[in-house]
Protein backbone atom coordinates (compact mmCIF):
# COMPACT_ATOMS: atom_id res chain seq x y z
CA UNK A 1 0.00 0.00 0.00
CA UNK A 2 1.07 3.56 -0.93
CA UNK A 3 1.57 6.84 1.40
CA UNK A 4 -0.63 9.38 -0.13
CA UNK A 5 -1.01 13.02 0.10
CA UNK A 6 -4.26 14.62 -1.32
CA UNK A 7 -4.09 18.94 -1.95
CA UNK A 8 -7.74 20.46 -1.81
CA UNK A 9 -9.72 18.59 0.15
CA UNK A 10 -13.36 19.85 -2.07
CA UNK A 11 -15.43 17.44 -3.65
CA UNK A 12 -12.59 16.23 -5.85
CA UNK A 13 -9.99 15.88 -3.16
CA UNK A 14 -12.23 14.72 -0.55
CA UNK A 15 -13.71 11.63 -2.92
CA UNK A 16 -10.24 10.99 -3.61
CA UNK A 17 -8.86 11.02 -0.41
CA UNK A 18 -11.41 9.01 1.27
CA UNK A 19 -11.73 6.31 -1.74
CA UNK A 20 -7.75 5.85 -1.75
CA UNK A 21 -7.93 5.41 2.06
CA UNK A 22 -11.02 3.11 1.43
CA UNK A 23 -8.40 0.99 -1.14
CA UNK A 24 -6.07 0.43 2.30
CA UNK A 25 -3.70 3.36 1.16
CA UNK A 26 -2.13 5.61 3.70
CA UNK A 27 -4.14 9.02 2.84
CA UNK A 28 -3.12 13.30 3.71
CA UNK A 29 -5.62 15.44 3.37
CA UNK A 30 -3.62 19.22 2.70
CA UNK A 31 -6.35 22.12 2.94
CA UNK A 32 -5.50 26.07 3.72
CA UNK A 33 -9.35 26.01 5.15
CA UNK A 34 -8.42 24.82 9.29
CA UNK A 35 -12.74 24.18 9.33
CA UNK A 36 -12.28 21.08 6.31
CA UNK A 37 -9.14 20.23 8.02
CA UNK A 38 -10.64 19.36 11.05
CA UNK A 39 -13.56 17.89 10.54
CA UNK A 40 -11.34 14.89 8.19
CA UNK A 41 -9.11 14.84 11.16
CA UNK A 42 -11.69 13.76 13.31
CA UNK A 43 -13.73 11.77 10.93
CA UNK A 44 -16.10 13.98 9.15
CA UNK A 45 -16.34 14.58 5.86
CA UNK A 46 -16.02 18.18 4.78
CA UNK A 47 -18.18 17.56 1.83
CA UNK A 48 -21.74 16.20 1.32
CA UNK A 49 -21.52 13.22 -0.95
CA UNK A 50 -23.61 10.02 -0.61
CA UNK A 51 -21.35 7.42 0.68
CA UNK A 52 -18.78 9.73 1.75
CA UNK A 53 -19.43 9.69 5.30
CA UNK A 54 -19.16 6.16 5.77
CA UNK A 55 -15.46 6.19 4.42
CA UNK A 56 -14.44 8.97 5.86
CA UNK A 57 -15.62 7.29 8.84
CA UNK A 58 -14.33 3.97 8.74
CA UNK A 59 -10.96 5.20 7.01
CA UNK A 60 -10.54 7.31 10.21
CA UNK A 61 -11.27 4.53 12.56
CA UNK A 62 -8.60 2.27 10.71
CA UNK A 63 -5.93 5.22 11.00
CA UNK A 64 -5.22 5.43 7.33
CA UNK A 65 -6.79 8.89 6.63
CA UNK A 66 -5.23 12.19 8.49
CA UNK A 67 -5.70 16.06 7.49
CA UNK A 68 -3.38 18.48 7.75
CA UNK A 69 -2.59 22.20 7.03
CA UNK A 70 1.21 22.09 6.54
CA UNK A 71 2.39 20.88 3.06
CA UNK A 72 5.68 20.08 4.51
CA UNK A 73 4.37 17.21 6.93
CA UNK A 74 2.23 15.92 4.11
CA UNK A 75 5.12 15.64 1.77
CA UNK A 76 7.28 14.10 4.53
CA UNK A 77 4.51 11.61 4.99
CA UNK A 78 4.11 10.52 1.20
CA UNK A 79 5.51 8.73 -1.66
CA UNK A 80 2.90 10.61 -3.73
CA UNK A 81 0.74 13.38 -3.93
CA UNK A 82 -2.90 14.58 -6.24
CA UNK A 83 -3.17 18.26 -6.78
CA UNK A 84 -6.88 18.07 -6.40
CA UNK A 85 -7.53 22.14 -6.25
CA UNK A 86 -10.42 24.22 -7.67
CA UNK A 87 -9.72 25.90 -11.19
CA UNK A 88 -12.59 28.17 -11.51
CA UNK A 89 -13.54 30.52 -14.71
CA UNK A 90 -12.47 34.41 -14.32
CA UNK A 91 -14.70 36.96 -15.67
CA UNK A 92 -13.31 36.62 -18.80
CA UNK A 93 -13.42 33.22 -19.20
CA UNK A 94 -10.10 32.30 -18.79
CA UNK A 95 -9.10 29.38 -15.42
CA UNK A 96 -8.17 31.18 -12.75
CA UNK A 97 -4.68 28.68 -11.92
CA UNK A 98 -3.99 30.67 -9.04
CA UNK A 99 -4.10 28.26 -6.72
CA UNK A 100 -3.14 24.86 -9.08
CA UNK A 101 0.57 27.46 -9.27
CA UNK A 102 0.26 27.85 -5.38
CA UNK A 103 -0.23 24.17 -4.38
CA UNK A 104 2.29 23.13 -6.71
CA UNK A 105 5.00 26.37 -4.90
CA UNK A 106 3.53 24.70 -1.83
CA UNK A 107 5.21 21.20 -2.78
CA UNK A 108 8.22 22.16 -4.52
CA UNK A 109 9.23 23.86 -1.06
CA UNK A 110 8.65 21.00 0.96
CA UNK A 111 10.51 18.56 -1.46
CA UNK A 112 13.56 20.86 -0.75
CA UNK A 113 14.11 19.20 2.10
CA UNK A 114 12.67 15.44 0.99
CA UNK A 115 14.85 12.75 0.67
CA UNK A 116 13.80 10.67 -2.20
CA UNK A 117 11.91 10.40 -5.47
CA UNK A 118 8.31 12.00 -5.50
CA UNK A 119 5.15 11.82 -7.71
CA UNK A 120 2.89 14.88 -8.49
CA UNK A 121 0.05 13.96 -9.89
CA UNK A 122 -2.98 16.42 -11.10
CA UNK A 123 -6.43 15.91 -10.88
CA UNK A 124 -7.25 18.93 -11.33
CA UNK A 125 -9.05 20.32 -15.10
CA UNK A 126 -6.38 22.10 -16.32
CA UNK A 127 -5.96 22.85 -20.20
CA UNK A 128 -3.18 21.24 -21.93
CA UNK A 129 0.49 22.01 -21.49
CA UNK A 130 -0.44 23.28 -17.96
CA UNK A 131 1.61 20.27 -17.03
CA UNK A 132 4.62 21.68 -18.83
CA UNK A 133 3.91 25.04 -18.75
CA UNK A 134 3.40 25.52 -15.54
CA UNK A 135 3.31 22.59 -12.84
CA UNK A 136 6.90 21.90 -13.52
CA UNK A 137 8.39 25.22 -14.00
CA UNK A 138 6.68 26.02 -10.29
CA UNK A 139 8.32 22.81 -8.39
CA UNK A 140 11.35 22.79 -10.19
CA UNK A 141 11.76 26.33 -9.18
CA UNK A 142 10.79 26.29 -5.76
CA UNK A 143 12.42 23.10 -4.86
CA UNK A 144 15.56 23.13 -6.85
CA UNK A 145 15.16 19.73 -8.05
CA UNK A 146 14.88 18.63 -11.55
CA UNK A 147 11.81 16.93 -12.81
CA UNK A 148 11.90 13.40 -13.94
CA UNK A 149 15.16 13.08 -11.77
CA UNK A 150 14.27 14.06 -8.56
CA UNK A 151 10.36 14.01 -8.98
CA UNK A 152 7.32 13.36 -11.67
CA UNK A 153 4.64 15.12 -12.70
CA UNK A 154 1.63 12.96 -13.95
CA UNK A 155 -2.41 13.96 -14.86
CA UNK A 156 -5.21 11.55 -13.67
CA UNK A 157 -8.21 13.48 -14.63
CA UNK A 158 -10.94 12.97 -12.45
CA UNK A 159 -14.50 12.00 -14.20
CA UNK A 160 -16.65 12.02 -10.81
CA UNK A 161 -19.90 13.55 -10.64
CA UNK A 162 -21.19 15.12 -8.06
CA UNK A 163 -24.12 13.16 -6.23
CA UNK A 164 -22.50 9.91 -7.04
CA UNK A 165 -18.85 10.63 -6.84
CA UNK A 166 -18.05 7.62 -4.75
CA UNK A 167 -19.68 5.45 -7.31
CA UNK A 168 -17.83 7.04 -10.08
CA UNK A 169 -14.96 6.67 -8.39
CA UNK A 170 -15.10 3.11 -7.18
CA UNK A 171 -16.18 1.88 -10.10
CA UNK A 172 -14.96 3.56 -13.22
CA UNK A 173 -15.61 2.95 -16.82
CA UNK A 174 -12.29 4.56 -17.69
CA UNK A 175 -8.84 5.53 -15.92
CA UNK A 176 -6.78 8.02 -17.62
CA UNK A 177 -3.10 8.09 -16.56
CA UNK A 178 -1.02 10.87 -18.17
CA UNK A 179 3.06 11.22 -18.57
CA UNK A 180 6.02 11.93 -20.95
CA UNK A 181 7.94 9.41 -19.32
CA UNK A 182 7.24 5.51 -19.42
CA UNK A 183 8.55 5.11 -15.72
CA UNK A 184 6.47 7.51 -14.50
CA UNK A 185 3.49 5.61 -14.77
CA UNK A 186 4.70 3.06 -12.27
CA UNK A 187 3.51 4.37 -8.75
CA UNK A 188 -0.30 5.18 -10.73
CA UNK A 189 -0.49 1.75 -11.92
CA UNK A 190 0.23 0.64 -8.69
CA UNK A 191 -2.84 2.94 -6.75
CA UNK A 192 -5.05 1.90 -9.57
CA UNK A 193 -4.44 -2.17 -9.94
CA UNK A 194 -7.49 -3.83 -9.69
CA UNK A 195 -10.08 -1.05 -10.31
CA UNK A 196 -12.72 -1.99 -13.14
CA UNK A 197 -12.99 -0.43 -16.26
CA UNK A 198 -10.16 0.27 -18.79
CA UNK A 199 -6.56 1.95 -17.88
CA UNK A 200 -5.03 4.23 -20.28
CA UNK A 201 -1.30 5.41 -20.27
CA UNK A 202 -1.07 8.59 -22.38
CA UNK A 203 1.13 11.70 -22.83
CA UNK A 204 0.10 14.72 -20.00
CA UNK A 205 -1.14 16.75 -22.82
CA UNK A 206 -3.66 13.93 -23.67
CA UNK A 207 -4.81 13.22 -20.53
CA UNK A 208 -5.05 17.11 -19.62
CA UNK A 209 -6.87 17.70 -23.06
CA UNK A 210 -9.44 14.34 -22.36
CA UNK A 211 -11.45 15.81 -19.87
CA UNK A 212 -12.30 18.83 -21.39
CA UNK A 213 -13.58 16.70 -24.86
CA UNK A 214 -15.81 15.17 -22.13
CA UNK A 215 -17.20 17.85 -20.52
CA UNK A 216 -17.92 20.07 -24.03
CA UNK A 217 -19.37 16.77 -25.22
CA UNK A 218 -21.53 16.08 -22.15
CA UNK A 219 -22.74 19.96 -22.48
CA UNK A 220 -23.05 19.71 -25.94
CA UNK A 221 -25.70 16.84 -25.63
CA UNK A 222 -27.46 18.60 -23.18
CA UNK A 223 -27.99 21.78 -25.18
CA UNK A 224 -28.76 19.64 -28.05
CA UNK A 225 -31.25 17.53 -26.02
CA UNK A 226 -33.15 20.78 -24.64
CA UNK A 227 -32.78 22.30 -28.73
CA UNK A 228 -34.45 19.42 -29.90
CA UNK A 229 -37.24 19.14 -27.18
CA UNK A 230 -37.71 23.01 -27.54
CA UNK A 231 -38.32 22.33 -31.58
CA UNK A 232 -40.62 19.45 -30.54
CA UNK A 233 -42.96 21.56 -28.95
CA UNK A 234 -43.26 24.09 -30.89
CA UNK A 235 -44.25 21.73 -33.33
CA UNK A 236 -46.56 19.79 -31.69
CA UNK A 237 -44.62 16.77 -31.72
CA UNK A 238 -44.38 14.01 -28.85
CA UNK A 239 -40.69 14.73 -27.63
CA UNK A 240 -40.89 12.18 -25.27
CA UNK A 241 -41.77 9.11 -27.56
CA UNK A 242 -39.38 11.36 -30.15
CA UNK A 243 -36.24 11.32 -27.96
CA UNK A 244 -37.02 7.25 -26.88
CA UNK A 245 -36.64 6.39 -30.67
CA UNK A 246 -33.71 8.42 -31.00
CA UNK A 247 -31.83 6.94 -28.36
CA UNK A 248 -32.50 3.29 -29.35
CA UNK A 249 -30.72 3.42 -32.20
CA UNK A 250 -26.86 2.43 -30.55
CA UNK A 251 -25.51 1.84 -34.24
CA UNK A 252 -25.47 5.54 -35.03
CA UNK A 253 -27.01 7.90 -32.76
CA UNK A 254 -25.79 6.82 -29.14
CA UNK A 255 -22.27 4.93 -30.47
CA UNK A 256 -18.99 6.34 -31.51
CA UNK A 257 -20.38 6.66 -35.07
CA UNK A 258 -19.25 10.11 -36.34
CA UNK A 259 -17.10 11.11 -33.29
CA UNK A 260 -13.87 10.71 -34.90
CA UNK A 261 -12.31 13.81 -36.10
CA UNK A 262 -12.24 13.88 -40.19
CA UNK A 263 -13.24 16.03 -42.58
CA UNK A 264 -16.59 18.02 -42.75
CA UNK A 265 -19.49 16.63 -43.92
CA UNK A 266 -22.01 16.06 -46.83
CA UNK A 267 -23.87 14.42 -49.48
CA UNK A 268 -27.97 14.97 -49.50
CA UNK A 269 -28.98 14.23 -46.30
CA UNK A 270 -27.35 16.23 -43.54
CA UNK A 271 -26.55 19.53 -45.11
CA UNK A 272 -30.38 20.23 -45.91
CA UNK A 273 -31.86 18.21 -43.18
CA UNK A 274 -29.49 20.51 -41.24
CA UNK A 275 -30.99 23.66 -42.93
CA UNK A 276 -34.55 22.57 -43.18
CA UNK A 277 -34.38 22.26 -39.66
CA UNK A 278 -33.21 25.81 -39.04
CA UNK A 279 -35.25 27.40 -41.52
CA UNK A 280 -38.75 25.75 -39.65
CA UNK A 281 -36.86 27.06 -36.30
CA UNK A 282 -36.57 30.88 -37.95
CA UNK A 283 -40.13 30.46 -38.89
CA UNK A 284 -41.19 29.75 -35.20
CA UNK A 285 -39.41 32.54 -34.09
CA UNK A 286 -37.38 30.19 -31.78
CA UNK A 287 -33.52 30.61 -31.02
CA UNK A 288 -31.64 27.65 -31.29
CA UNK A 289 -27.51 28.33 -31.42
CA UNK A 290 -26.51 24.64 -31.07
CA UNK A 291 -28.56 24.18 -34.19
CA UNK A 292 -27.90 27.30 -36.22
CA UNK A 293 -23.92 27.06 -35.36
CA UNK A 294 -23.40 23.23 -37.52
CA UNK A 295 -23.71 24.20 -40.60
CA UNK A 296 -21.36 27.53 -39.89
CA UNK A 297 -18.81 25.33 -38.46
CA UNK A 298 -18.66 22.91 -41.30
CA UNK A 299 -17.62 25.49 -43.49
CA UNK A 300 -15.55 26.96 -40.79
CA UNK A 301 -13.74 22.90 -41.30
CA UNK A 302 -13.68 22.95 -45.16
CA UNK A 303 -12.20 26.31 -44.46
CA UNK A 304 -9.26 25.25 -42.65
CA UNK A 305 -8.30 22.46 -45.56
CA UNK A 306 -8.58 25.63 -48.36
CA UNK A 307 -6.12 27.33 -46.46
CA UNK A 308 -3.95 23.89 -45.15
CA UNK A 309 -3.26 23.73 -49.29
CA UNK A 310 -2.91 27.68 -50.25
CA UNK A 311 -0.64 28.23 -47.50
CA UNK A 312 2.02 25.55 -49.09
CA UNK A 313 2.20 28.14 -51.69
CA UNK A 314 2.15 25.27 -54.28
CA UNK A 315 -0.22 25.49 -57.35
CA UNK A 316 -0.70 21.43 -58.15
CA UNK A 317 -2.73 20.10 -56.30
CA UNK A 318 -3.19 16.31 -56.28
CA UNK A 319 -6.82 15.43 -54.69
CA UNK A 320 -7.69 11.82 -53.81
CA UNK A 321 -11.31 11.13 -53.42
CA UNK A 322 -14.35 13.39 -54.42
CA UNK A 323 -17.59 11.57 -53.34
CA UNK A 324 -18.99 13.30 -49.94
CA UNK A 325 -17.66 9.75 -48.42
CA UNK A 326 -15.44 6.53 -48.67
CA UNK A 327 -17.42 3.34 -50.92
CA UNK A 328 -19.61 5.71 -52.67
CA UNK A 329 -20.21 7.75 -56.07
CA UNK A 330 -22.42 9.99 -54.58
CA UNK A 331 -21.14 13.78 -55.24
CA UNK A 332 -24.23 15.58 -54.11
CA UNK A 333 -23.01 18.74 -51.49
CA UNK A 334 -18.93 16.81 -51.23
CA UNK A 335 -16.99 18.63 -49.20
CA UNK A 336 -14.58 17.59 -51.30
CA UNK A 337 -16.02 18.34 -54.87
CA UNK A 338 -16.15 22.79 -52.87
CA UNK A 339 -12.90 22.12 -51.80
CA UNK A 340 -11.51 21.47 -55.37
CA UNK A 341 -14.00 24.34 -56.62
CA UNK A 342 -12.13 26.72 -53.94
CA UNK A 343 -9.03 25.97 -55.23
CA UNK A 344 -9.40 25.98 -58.55
CA UNK A 345 -10.67 29.96 -58.08
CA UNK A 346 -7.36 30.40 -55.94
CA UNK A 347 -5.88 29.93 -59.22
CA UNK A 348 -4.14 25.46 -58.41
CA UNK A 349 -3.91 23.29 -61.03
CA UNK A 350 -6.14 20.38 -60.01
CA UNK A 351 -5.83 16.88 -60.86
CA UNK A 352 -8.34 14.15 -59.08
CA UNK A 353 -8.28 10.44 -58.18
CA UNK A 354 -11.50 8.64 -56.79
CA UNK A 355 -11.54 4.70 -57.18
CA UNK A 356 -15.45 4.96 -57.39
CA UNK A 357 -16.22 8.12 -59.49
CA UNK A 358 -17.09 8.06 -63.45
CA UNK A 359 -18.53 10.72 -64.59
CA UNK A 360 -19.97 8.30 -67.70
CA UNK A 361 -21.94 6.86 -64.77
CA UNK A 362 -23.45 9.78 -63.18
CA UNK A 363 -26.92 10.46 -63.37
CA UNK A 364 -30.37 12.13 -62.10
CA UNK A 365 -29.39 14.66 -59.29
CA UNK A 366 -25.83 13.67 -58.83
CA UNK A 367 -25.05 14.70 -62.23
CA UNK A 368 -27.08 17.54 -62.49
CA UNK A 369 -25.03 18.73 -59.08
CA UNK A 370 -21.56 18.34 -60.81
CA UNK A 371 -22.71 20.16 -64.12
CA UNK A 372 -23.86 23.10 -61.84
CA UNK A 373 -20.83 22.87 -59.39
CA UNK A 374 -17.80 22.47 -61.69
CA UNK A 375 -18.70 21.56 -65.50
CA UNK A 376 -15.48 20.96 -66.23
CA UNK A 377 -14.60 18.76 -63.90
CA UNK A 378 -14.27 15.59 -66.58
CA UNK A 379 -10.73 17.39 -67.56
CA UNK A 380 -9.56 17.03 -63.69
CA UNK A 381 -10.52 13.18 -63.25
CA UNK A 382 -7.66 10.55 -63.56
CA UNK A 383 -8.07 7.30 -63.40
CA UNK A 384 -4.39 6.39 -62.59
CA UNK A 385 -3.13 7.25 -58.54
CA UNK A 386 0.01 7.33 -59.25
CA UNK A 387 0.41 9.54 -61.73
CA UNK A 388 -1.89 12.32 -59.51
CA UNK A 389 0.61 11.44 -56.91
CA UNK A 390 3.49 11.95 -59.08
CA UNK A 391 2.76 15.24 -60.43
CA UNK A 392 1.39 16.75 -57.83
CA UNK A 393 3.52 19.71 -55.33
CA UNK A 394 0.67 18.97 -52.46
CA UNK A 395 -1.22 15.84 -51.68
CA UNK A 396 -4.76 16.24 -50.47
CA UNK A 397 -5.67 12.88 -49.13
CA UNK A 398 -9.76 12.70 -48.84
CA UNK A 399 -10.85 9.61 -48.91
CA UNK A 400 -10.62 6.16 -46.75
CA UNK A 401 -10.06 4.24 -50.12
CA UNK A 402 -6.47 4.98 -49.75
CA UNK A 403 -4.04 2.35 -47.87
CA UNK A 404 -0.65 1.72 -47.63
CA UNK A 405 0.46 1.25 -51.30
CA UNK A 406 0.28 4.89 -51.41
CA UNK A 407 3.24 5.25 -49.28
CA UNK A 408 5.83 4.56 -51.68
CA UNK A 409 4.44 6.85 -54.36
CA UNK A 410 4.96 10.03 -51.87
CA UNK A 411 7.77 12.14 -51.88
CA UNK A 412 9.40 14.26 -49.15
CA UNK A 413 9.20 17.23 -51.12
CA UNK A 414 5.52 17.03 -51.28
CA UNK A 415 2.98 18.36 -48.28
CA UNK A 416 0.65 16.10 -47.78
CA UNK A 417 -2.67 17.23 -46.22
CA UNK A 418 -4.58 14.28 -44.34
CA UNK A 419 -8.14 14.97 -44.42
CA UNK A 420 -9.76 11.97 -42.95
CA UNK A 421 -7.09 11.14 -40.23
CA UNK A 422 -5.36 8.37 -41.51
CA UNK A 423 -2.09 10.39 -39.77
CA UNK A 424 -2.01 8.52 -37.07
CA UNK A 425 -1.31 4.98 -38.52
CA UNK A 426 -0.04 5.14 -42.03
CA UNK A 427 1.55 8.54 -42.55
CA UNK A 428 2.88 8.50 -39.59
CA UNK A 429 5.25 5.78 -40.74
CA UNK A 430 6.57 8.72 -43.02
CA UNK A 431 8.36 11.16 -40.77
CA UNK A 432 10.12 12.88 -43.51
CA UNK A 433 6.86 13.76 -45.26
CA UNK A 434 5.00 17.69 -44.48
CA UNK A 435 2.03 15.81 -43.17
CA UNK A 436 -0.58 18.79 -42.24
CA UNK A 437 -3.60 17.60 -41.03
CA UNK A 438 -6.13 20.90 -40.78
CA UNK A 439 -7.81 21.27 -37.19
Amino acid sequence: MKSISVFGLGYVGAVTAACLAHKGHRVWGVDVNPSKVAMLESGHPPVLEPGLEQLVAAAHQASRLHATTDPVRAINESEVSFLCVGTPSLRNGRLDLSTVERSCYEVGQALRSKQGFHWIVTRSTVLPGTATSLTIPTIEAASGKRAGQDFAVCSNPEFTREGCAVADFLNPTITVLGADHPAHFSMLREIYQGFPGRVFETSLAVAEMVKYMCNAFHALKVTFANEMGTLCEQLGVDVRMATEIFLSDTRLNVSPAYLKPGFAFGGSCLPKDVCALNYRAKELDLDLPVLQAIMPSNQAHLERAVQAALTSRHKKVGVLGLSFKSGTDDLRESPLVKLVKRLLGEGCQIQIWDRTVCLGKLTGSNRQFIEDEIPHIGALLCPDLAEVVKKSEVVLIGTQDVDETILPLLRPDQVIIDLVNLGNSQLSSKTELQTVIPR
